[in-house]
C-alpha cells in the first residue's frame, strides 16, 4: 500500500504520521500541498513537488492553507479529482470543504438537532450590529476559516464592536458572530476515528480561549456516555473518518458543540493521554483497506 502525506515537510504532524506508517513497514511521503499542478491532457492528472499522486492508494490531507479565493479552490478542486480517479483521500473532500467552513458545520449541527451556541452570520454592517444586540450584546466574532483561535474576538461593549465591525467590513469579511457562553474557561476536545472515541481531554484556558496554541494547559479526561454519543453524532452529521469535536461544558449544566476539525491537531492530545492518535489513524486506514 502506499500512502501520501499532503501537507508541511518538516510538520510535527506529518512526521507523526510518516513515522507511524513507517513502523507498519509502509514508506509514506510526505507532500507539499502548495506546490499542486494538475494536467487534463496527458501525464499524471495531478502531482505535488512534481510527484504523482495518481500512483497512492491513500492519501491524507494534513493542511489546506490559506491563500486567495482561487488557490483554495484549486485545492479542493484537487482533492475531488483524486476521489474521482479511485484514491483514498482522508478526510475527503467534501468533509473538508464542511468543516472549514464554520457556518457549514454549525448548520450540518443545527440539522442533526445538536446544541450549538446561537449564531448569526451576515455581510453587512448593519446587520451585524443588530446581531449583536439580538445575541444578547455579548459574543465572539470568528473568522469563517480559521483555526486554533486565531482571529477569534470577544466583544461585549457597543463602541468595541462598532470599531470591531467597521474594520471587519473595510477588509470586506463575513461576520461570524456566536454568542458568548459563559464556561469557565474550559472546553472538551474529543478525538473520534471510525466512528468511535479514542480519546478526551479537557484544555483549560488562562482567559476564555482554551486552544492549546493559545497556552491553554490540557488533561485527560474519561467521558461519559453522554458526551461520547454527542462527539460520534457530530463526527457523524459532518461525514468524517476522523475528527476533532470541542464541545463547551455550561456553567449551568449541559453542553453545547462548538467546533469540528476536519484536519484536527493531537499533539497536545497526545501529551496529555500518552495515546499516539497517528498510530491509531494509521491502524484505522490500513484495516479499513483491508
Amino acid at each position: 500500500m502506499k500512502i501520501g502525506i499532503l501537507g508541511q515537510r518538516g510538520g510535527w504532524h506529518t512526521s507523526a504520521l510518516r513515522d507511524a506508517c513507517a513502523r507498519h513497514g509502509i514508506s509514506a511521503e510526505i507532500l507539499p500541498v502548495t506546490r499542486l499542478t494538475a494536467r487534463l491532457s496527458e501525464g499524471a492528472i495531478l502531482s505535488a513537488g512534481g510527484e504523482p499522486l495518481d500512483r497512492f492508494d491513500a492519501i491524507f490531507v494534513r493542511a489546506i492553507p490559506g491563500g486567495s479565493l482561487e488557490q483554495i479552490i484549486f485545492r479542493m478542486d484537487a482533492l475531488f479529482r483524486l476521489e474521482a480517479a479511485g484514491i483514498r483521500v482522508v478526510n475527503s473532500a467534501k468533509v473538508i470543504e464542511r468543516t472549514v467552513d464554520k457556518y457549514y458545520t454549525s448548520w450540518l449541527l443545527e440539522q442533526a438537532g445538536l446544541a450549538t451556541p446561537r449564531t448569526v452570520v451576515a455581510e453587512r454592517f448593519e446587520d451585524a450590529m443588530q446581531a449583536f444586540e439580538e445575541l444578547g450584546g455579548d459574543v465572539v466574532v470568528k473568522p469563517i476559516f480559521g483555526s486554533e483561535g486565531r482571529g477569534m474576538v470577544r466583544v461585549s461593549d457597543p463602541d468595541i464592536a462598532y470599531r470591531v465591525f467597521r474594520a471587519l467590513e473595510m477588509s470586506r469579511y463575513v461576520y461570524y458572530l456566536q454568542e458568548y457562553v459563559p464556561h469557565s474557561g474550559r472546553d472538551i476536545r474529543v478525538f473520534v476515528i471510525g466512528g468511535q472515541v479514542q480519546a478526551a481531554m479537557e484544555r483549560i484556558g488562562r482567559g476564555w480561549k482554551t486552544n492549546v496554541s493559545q497556552g491553554a494547559r490540557t488533561r485527560p479526561l474519561e467521558v461519559d456516555g453522554g458526551i461520547e454519543a454527542m462527539a460520534v453524532s457530530a463526527a457523524r452529521a459532518v461525514g468524517t473518518e476522523y475528527a476533532g469535536v470541542d464541545i463547551l461544558p455550561l456553567e449551568v449544566g449541559g453542553y453545547v458543540i462548538v467546533e469540528i476539525n476536519g484536519i484536527p491537531g493531537w499533539r497536545g492530545l497526545e501529551r496529555a493521554t500518552g495515546i499516539n492518535m497517528a498510530e491509531r489513524l494509521v491502524d484505522y486506514i490500513l484495516g479499513a483497506s483491508a
